[in-house]
């Protein structure tokens, strides 16, 4: 994999797309890149990425020893948890639905409110919350110091430097860099194999980019704009805000989700209150908030049952076919 600059979230007019439209020029749009875009002060090492796969996997990295990264993003999941709410170290749920890791590489900012600009500086902020796994920075150093496996990797990978918490992060960040959706059936029927998603599933995707208004927050490979958006979900959490008050609009305001493998990361939404992709459907056509921070995005749809069984059935051809992560053997104490 090498580095790739990448124009990939391309706002699609969503109010009179045709069918040869669609063929030509949209469908092209959604076309799934072949490179990652590593940063150009940490291009892509497989063997820091191993590192950071171990890392990701090890629940030496809370304080308790119990949780690790993938303890609440479970790639059986879609890199999320399976529940509204992760109950941490802490013991009580979480305040926020855990977001997935797919694809963040192209990611930016991250975490539901955008409060982590950098992969490095998001992985540090699990580690620390006392909520979440309960660590400090210098207690993981110490601590994975006295593995020899890992003081010598550390040392080896990252020359004058070792093991340290800028090392831990790069790391972690790295492999996460590689944590990218699979081929799905979707990117099949891009690439131009007719018979790869069923005549709903196509229908549903016209209807994503058209009537159904998706595409005005879902757009590009990774079905994301990067943007924050007030989605009309009831709750006092202020989202965007409690990071940039510049912005009224950031009220309520949270991050667009990609949407690759969506059909495995039940529940939906910043707070998880919505049990599955026919409940997000109906929030959109018929449950909305209609209040002053509301996104200009949003629109008024209407929906048949039909149209709704399309749309999901479209959304069922963004999980990949076949999923390359595996639990590591990690390095014995």
């Amino acid at each position: 994999m090498r580095r790739a600059i990448l124009a990939l979230c391309l706002v699609v007019p969503c109010a009179s797309v045709s069918t040869a439209e669609v063929s030509k020029e949209v469908k092209e749009s959604y076309r799934r890149p072949l490179t990652v875009p590593f940063p150009a002060d940490a291009p892509y090492d497989p063997r820091i990425a191993t590192l950071g796969k171990m890392l990701y996997f090890d629940p030496r990295l809370s304080g308790a020893q119990n949780l690790s990264c993938a303890s609440c993003h479970n790639p059986s999941f879609g890199s999320e948890a399976p529940s509204a709410r992760f109950i941490g170290a802490a013991g009580v749920p979480l305040g926020r639905h855990t977001p997935t890791t797919i694809n963040v590489a192209w990611v930016s900012p991250l975490f539901w409110d955008g409060r982590a600009a950098t992969l490095e500086e998001q992985a540090k902020g699990p580690i620390t919350s006392p909520v979440e796994m309960n660590a400090t920075m210098s207690q993981v150093v110490e601590r994975l110091s006295r593995v020899p496996q890992y003081a010598e990797t550390f040392d080896k990978l990252f020359p004058g430097e070792g093991l340290s918490e800028g090392s831990i992060l790069k790391s972690i960040a790295m492999f996460e860099r590689t944590l990218v959706a699979g081929w799905a059936p979707f990117d099949r029927w891009i690439e131009g194999n007719e018979n790869a998603i069923s005549a709903e599933a196509k229908r549903g995707f016209e209807l994503f980019i058209g009537q159904g208004a998706c595409a005005n927050c879902h757009t590009g490979w990774n079905f994301t704009d990067n943007q924050f958006h007030d989605i009309g979900l009831p709750g006092n959490d202020p989202g965007r805000l409690a990071i940039d008050p510049s912005n009224p609009l950031n009220e309520h305001a949270f991050k667009t989700p990609g949407l690759r493998n969506i059909a495995l990361r039940a529940p939906f939404m910043h707070d998880g209150t919505l049990k599955d992709l026919g409940a997000v459907l109906d929030h959109y056509a018929k449950k909305v908030i209609q209040r002053p921070s509301l996104s200009p995005s949003m629109a008024q749809i209407t929906l048949s049952p039909e149209d709704s069984k399309a749309i999901i059935a479209f959304l069922e051809t963004l999980t990949e076919e076949t999923s390359a992560i595996s639990t590591p053997v990690l390095p014995a104490n």
